[in-house]
């Protein structure tokens, strides 16, 4: 594939990258209160939704959906549902903020799951690749193999930019000693995840 073409796809998708959203405010809740390798499970959970929503414009079935507004809105209105049920969760769980940071990882919830669901029921996300990559891929070559080439450039950089927060909060988890903080840490990341959900089903009526 040019080189060209995907630089040309990263400098489009850059914007949507740097704007915050559900995993980037779940990293912060999660680097914040358990350390830096929570970057790991936000980061794959990330990545293996956009390889879902491009896989999906590869064969058609995402533009099934964008085409239908009451599909789409059924979408919009799942993925608005799971942030605000992960924003009342989060919430929830600022009574209990001692016991979970010192919580063994198989009594958690999944941080991974939780990435992974935010990105898969996200419509935009499956809207960049029937907006953007039809103006970046070759309609002569295979649609796949290229799409994956601009799914895999995005999964990059949006792990870059995750990254980059990470380092920033790394120091930050270390101020969060006692459960008080880690509570209204918690409860920001909560109030973040409810307004995105708002958003989302606002979006969809």
């Amino acid at each position: 594939m040019n080189p060209g073409a995907v630089a040309g796809f990263l400098l489009a998708v850059l914007p949507l990258v740097a704007t915050p959203g559900a995993s980037l405010t779940l990293l912060v809740q999660r680097v914040t209160i358990g350390g830096r390798r929570q970057y790991v499970p936000v980061v794959l959970g990330t990545v293996t939704g956009l390889y879902v929503h491009a896989t999906l414009a590869a064969f058609g079935l995402s533009a099934l959906v964008m085409r239908s507004s009451q599909v789409f809105a059924l979408v919009r209105l799942c993925g608005a549902a799971y942030l605000l049920l992960l924003g009342i969760t989060l919430w929830r769980s600022t009574s209990t903020a001692t016991a979970t940071a010192t919580a063994t990882p198989s009594r958690r919830r999944p941080t991974y799951v939780q990435a992974l669901l935010g990105n898969v029921l996200n419509p935009k996300a499956a809207s960049i690749y029937l907006t953007l990559t039809p103006q970046f891929v070759d309609p002569h070559r295979a649609l796949l193999p290229q799409i994956l080439i601009l799914a895999t450039a995005q999964a990059a950089l949006m792990a870059v930019w995750l990254l980059a927060w990470t380092l920033l909060l790394g120091r930050a988890a270390r101020a969060a000693a006692s459960a008080r903080l880690r509570a209204r840490l918690t409860r920001i990341a909560a109030a973040v995840m409810v307004g995105l959900a708002l958003r989302g089903a606002v979006g969809a009526v």
